[in-house]
């Protein structure tokens, strides 16, 4: 069971401040690995880092809005001014906004876009570069959806997205397997989080999305710590290139 362990591994996790990101970072600490976590205000960051802490795991809170690449430049050049040299990244930022198609316009795609996808690749090339260099093996587990894999309506410029993601996650994993860098992707379900919980508060959505779920239950944030976990660990040392969807049977159930 040791290859499960993160003992000794340094993680990257973006949109760390809160729901799935802070979730993920805390369980990537409490598998054993520091962590260094970034939002577009550190500030955000206090209460992730300090339960890192409390596990014992170091934390590194770190400014960074991934749309931009400068942003990303500063936030990489930072971490390894720490003397931090990441193995691990969680590109997990992501924004979302629904509204018919007809209605979209510039700016939402870009928001949606470029955080979402945009961002998740100048992230992973950044995080890639120096273990490119000093050919070091390392693990990237990007947050897909469910759009990864079907259409939503009203929500065309996120599942473009997360479409795109999946692509990318599989580029990656091609171009990247040689020099020992894995590039997986989890599909969360319906998970409630401060981004989606004006969604959960319509009772008629809410209902309707829960009979699709043959579990019959909304994912719980902690559903989503073992899959990441587990890519990003050694017992995953021969699996790249995968999405791995988390959704309590909905995608094998359309």
């Amino acid at each position: 069971m040791t290859s499960f362990s993160l003992q000794g591994r340094q993680a990257l996790v973006t949109g760390a401040s809160r729901g799935i990101g802070a979730t993920l970072a805390l369980g990537l600490a409490e598998a054993g690995a520091d962590v260094a976590v970034l939002a577009r205000r550190v500030e955000d960051l206090s209460e992730v880092s300090l339960g890192i802490d409390g596990l014992g795991r170091s934390s590194l809170p770190i400014a960074c809005d991934v749309s931009q690449v400068r942003s990303i430049e500063a936030a990489t050049a930072a971490i390894a001014g720490a003397g931090w040299t990441p193995d691990i990244l969680v590109n997990n930022a992501g924004f979302e906004s629904v509204s018919p198609a007809a209605e979209v316009d510039e700016a939402t795609w870009d928001r949606i876009v470029d955080t979402n996808l945009k961002g998740a690749f100048f992230v992973a090339q950044a995080f890639a570069k120096p273990l490119l260099a000093r050919d070091a093996p390392g693990a990237i587990v990007n947050v897909c959806s469910l759009t990864s894999g079907i259409g939503i309506p009203t929500a065309t410029p996120y599942t473009s997205s997360k479409t795109g993601l999946l692509g990318m996650t599989r580029a990656l994993a091609a171009e990247w397997a040689p020099q020992g860098i894995r590039v997986n992707g989890i599909g969360p379900g319906y998970f409630r989080t401060a981004m989606t919980e004006r969604f959960y508060q319509d009772q008629a959505w809410h209902d309707a999305m829960l009979a699709k779920i043959p579990m019959r239950r909304f994912g719980r944030l902690d559903d989503l710590v073992g899959a990441t976990v587990f890519l990003a660990s050694d017992a995953a040392a021969y699996i790249t290139g995968q999405l791995l969807y988390i959704d309590g049977g909905t995608m094998a159930s359309i």
